[in-house]
């Protein structure tokens, strides 16, 4: 199957496990590139319109090449991925955008999952990025559980501790991840999931995301706000930021599913 520019509509769901229950789920849209065909989108790049793509927003975040950065992360842990990289991302929203997670697809030429770059931003202007792949370059299967150490600062009533699992399934027109938080005692604490469906990029689809999710941007920055206002109201104790650590790029490594 050709990978060609599309959208992915989908829903999200967040559930904290202790010290206090608290979930929730809502429905969002997300662009779906790839990096080869980025001249080839139907909406605005690199300027300002109701719905636009900025290359500033990834990667370097300096507008430069963001295969070249992708690429340049593959070649430094090993990873055989000399396919497609399939960028999945919202868009700005009339020049507004949060991205709280990014994915960086990563295909071999026959189309299979080599890795996945999870690129990370928080509310304070930081980003990481978590490579996903088995240390073999194998393809990733849906049912393979990777693990990394938490090394980011996103959530400020989570501790930088501990580790999170990420699973992922792409089956061309459908996609899913789960990624689950594990504290610095190795209790599972966070659920989160995203599962959805692929469709073309066309006027048709365009419509239907912009106005079945109206200012999903703003939306998705307001939901995050007002989780934290509710776990404040619950008495979750709010954590300091720390300093960021230098590395921008961490790997992840299979994980037996037994071990956890």
């Amino acid at each position: 199957m050709e990978l060609n520019p599309a959208l992915f509509f989908g829903k999200v769901m967040h559930k904290r496990l202790f010290p206090k229950v608290n979930g929730f789920n809502y429905g969002i849209y997300y662009l779906t590139l790839p990096l080869s065909k980025l001249s080839d989108i139907s909406i605005a790049r690199n300027r300002f319109a109701a719905m636009s793509f900025y290359e500033s927003d990834h990667g370097p975040k300096d507008g430069s090449d963001l295969e070249v950065w992708a690429r340049d992360i593959l070649k430094t842990y090993n990873v055989n991925a000399d396919g497609e990289i399939v960028l999945i991302a919202m868009p700005r929203i009339f020049g507004y955008v949060f991205n709280p997670v990014s994915f960086w697809m990563c295909f071999d030429r026959q189309q299979n999952l080599r890795a996945v770059i999870c690129e990370v931003n928080n509310t304070f202007g930081e980003t990481h990025s978590y490579l996903c792949a088995h240390a073999d370059s194998r393809p990733i299967e849906k049912d393979d559980v990777m693990t990394g150490q938490k090394l980011f600062h996103v959530s400020p009533f989570l501790k930088r501790e501990g580790y999170y699992t990420f699973r992922f399934d792409w089956q061309g027109d459908k996609f899913g991840t789960w990624i689950d938080f594990y504290g610095g005692r190795g209790d599972k604490q966070l659920l989160t999931s995203l599962m959805g469906k692929i469709e073309p990029m066309t006027q048709k689809t365009k419509t239907k995301a912009f106005w079945g999710y109206p200012l999903v941007t703003f939306k998705a920055i307001a939901l995050i706000h007002w989780q934290a206002f509710k776990l404040v109201f619950k008495g979750i104790k709010y954590i300091s930021k720390p300093k960021q650590i230098d590395s921008r790029v961490s790997g992840v490594e299979n994980l037996n599913k037994n071990a956890l």
